[in-house]
């Protein structure tokens, strides 16, 4: 461990102490989370390393997306948030690689077949949609399946606690590089029924992607614009007092302006993104037991068109990507007398995927298809959670087995204990497993694909302590990480293998705290210590343990301080630092290194009244230059003002 973590983790602990002995009606004790274990809990009962991002701090995010509202989150780093609007939004968790952090959208898994390591695009999402978002850190495929190996987080958009039949918002906010917003949602109950619609737009100018580095006066790098919308509905029915009923749906398209590549300028390359996500399900309660089922049904196809007279590669460029899912799950839970809760349900989900390829260029039109393939998993999963000692103590045991259509079967478990050593200290750890189904396009590829691709596995193992006052909220956490069989590209054979072996330790420190009446503090820091064993990226041949992961930095520092100046003014400075990172340099060429960087930003908001809400929200205000992507721009100055509507 570095001097650096050392003084950081120290800093920590004495802050925490030096406010715990401090009165305040500032308590998230009671805090209810739902994607620990797929019912309702308050957070202290539970020894999983859980995040929520609440409606107030939503609120307060008016000028973020979805991604950058992550971004600043313990463990969570977004490559990409921080770039312009439209950009691959990589989720890296804990140091994993891209795709090994689950997005779940009310608690059903969301993906893109069509991705090769089955992501999602959080370009998709609006943060008009979300109500609470929960990340859930370490292992979690015991309960929720592949992809899960670093984490899950839950975006959460249903309301609760509606009893009027007609509510509203609007917002509207403009800013500079000819940015547009504006959000809309009608909800309420009218008897039996609850409703929500919601409707977003976003419009930006935009700057160059790639980044500039040869601009003469003959030449320079154009802006790239982004236009998306997105339009969210839910309805749901009281059946009976221990029966509810839903139906929901999803659609969000966006079209952005990219370049050609590293510090390649493009005119007239675009992509076309569209997400459609519909489906059903139901919730029985009663006394001791519920159930619940849901139905889901997403597709979504992604389009590069490069089509005018600015020829870069090609002189015309029409790459299409399809991806559909179907998911289908029954689960519940039953209490088996006093001191133990049974969680079991099971699922099945199919994936399918095409690709379309045509260019023209200097050799002659070129035709590619990726024929419709499908890969399709059963699981069943089940956990007892014992609670004791006066519900001190509790422990979670779980496993689930899955099958694959293709490789077969595999299984996971986890060991969550936590004990509460006082009303207000307590300690937890975890050993867990977790794993990753190869993707459809590393499985059929015709060149690269490699239908003996095993899921890739790993052992978690975390410990860590809680501090839950009246004036603060804190938590430490050490985690480990070993991935045996990673899934990576072989550049020697040209298929995909696996090879790849990633071991990370690692620390996690939260903090939310009151240490005066009108003023709020909330800060974490990450520190990564990893290990990654894979071919050598300079000469392909040999192999090379790295000491570092690319693109994920070793430190990373979030900090917020919110002031109530006023009862309808309040206002938040926060600062984001990044330590260096390495990226890669070139095909056979040496990572090359992107140096740190500290952001700051501002938010501002004034209430006319309680309907009436303007706000401002400024990134990056010292126009810091700095990058998270090696040949592409960050983003600089930004400023977003408007006001929000309700009634």
């Amino acid at each position: 461990m570095t001097s650096k973590s050392i003084l950081i983790i120290t800093a920590f602990i004495a802050v925490c102490f030096s406010l715990h002995a401090q009165d305040s009606l500032y308590n998230q004790l009671n805090e209810v989370v739902v994607t620990a274990n797929r019912y309702e809990q308050k957070q202290n009962t539970t020894g999983k390393v859980v995040t929520v991002i609440n409606k107030e701090i939503i609120e307060k995010s008016s000028g973020k997306t979805v991604a950058q509202l992550l971004n600043e989150q313990a463990g969570v780093v977004i490559n990409g948030a921080l770039n312009n609007m439209g950009s691959v939004q990589t989720v890296y968790m804990r140091g994993a690689s891209s795709g090994r952090a689950l997005i779940l959208l009310d608690g059903v898994p969301v993906n893109d077949p069509s991705m090769i390591n089955n992501e999602f695009d959080l370009n998709m999402f609006s943060l008009n949609d979300v109500e609470r978002i929960e990340i859930c850190r370490g292992a979690q495929s015991t309960l929720y399946g592949s992809d899960a190996v670093a984490g899950v987080i839950n975006i959460i958009t249903v309301k609760k606690d509606v009893t009027k039949a007609f509510n509203g918002a609007a917002t509207v906010s403009a800013g500079n590089y000819g940015m547009l917003k504006g959000n809309t949602q009608l909800y309420g109950k009218a008897g039996k029924f609850n409703y929500t619609v919601r409707y977003a737009r976003l419009h930006t100018n935009g700057f160059s992607s790639a980044t500039d580095t040869i601009t003469t006066p003959h030449r320079k790098f154009d802006s790239d614009e982004y236009d998306g919308e997105n339009v969210n509905a839910q309805l749901s029915y009281q059946a009976t007092p221990a029966l509810t009923v839903k139906a929901f749906a999803l659609y969000s398209k966006y079209q952005a302006g990219i370049d050609a590549g590293v510090f390649r300028d493009d005119e007239d390359y675009t992509i076309h993104n569209k997400s459609f996500t519909g489906g059903a399900g139901f919730t029985f309660k009663k006394n001791i037991f519920s159930i619940n089922g849901n139905y889901q049904y997403s597709e979504l196809n992604r389009r590069y068109l490069n089509d005018s007279l600015d020829k870069t590669n090609v002189d015309f460029e029409n790459n299409t990507y399809g991806g559909k899912n179907q998911f289908v799950e029954l689960f519940g839970n039953v209490a088996l007398g006093k001191h133990f809760t049974l969680v079991a349900g099971g699922d099945y989900r199919f994936s399918s995927f095409n690709k379309l390829y045509f260019s023209i260029s200097g050799f002659g039109p070129y035709a590619d298809t990726f024929p419709s393939s499908s890969i399709n998993q059963k699981s069943v999963y089940a956990s007892v959670i014992f609670k004791g000692i006066d519900d001190r103590l509790n422990i979670e045991l779980g496993g689930r087995i899955n099958k694959h259509s293709i490789y077969g079967t595999n299984k996971t478990y986890t060991f969550n204990p936590s004990f509460s050593i006082t009303d207000w200290f307590r300690i937890f750890g975890s050993i867990s497993t977790g794993y990753k189904a190869p993707g459809i396009y590393q499985l059929f590829d015709q060149f690269s694909g490699n239908k003996n691709l095993q899921p890739e596995t790993s052992k978690n193992y975390e410990a860590g302590v809680a501090l839950q006052k009246e004036k603060i909220n804190a938590r430490a956490v050490f985690f480990n990480r070993d991935i045996n069989n990673g899934i990576d590209y072989n550049y020697v054979t040209y298929q995909y293998f696996n090879y790849v072996r990633q071991k990370v330790d690692g620390i996690e420190l939260e903090i939310t705290a009151k240490p005066a009446k009108a003023v709020t503090l909330s800060a974490n820091y990450t520190f990564i210590s990893p290990h990654e064993t894979s071919q050598n990226r300079k000469t392909n041949l040999d192999t090379v343990t790295y000491n570092y992961l690319l693109r994920r930095p070793a430190h990373d520092v979030n900090l917020t301080v919110g002031v109530q100046l006023a009862k309808p003014l309040y206002i938040s400075v926060n600062g984001k630092y990044v330590s260096k990172r390495y990226d890669v340099g070139g095909y056979m060429q040496p990572d090359v290194t992107l140096k740190g960087y500290f952001l700051v930003g501002a938010y501002a908001e004034y209430k006319l009244s309680s309907q009436v809400k303007f706000f401002a929200d400024a990134k990056n205000l010292f126009n810091t230059r700095f990058y998270d992507v090696y040949g592409y721009n960050s983003i600089p100055f930004l400023l977003n003002a408007g006001v929000t509507f309700s009634f």
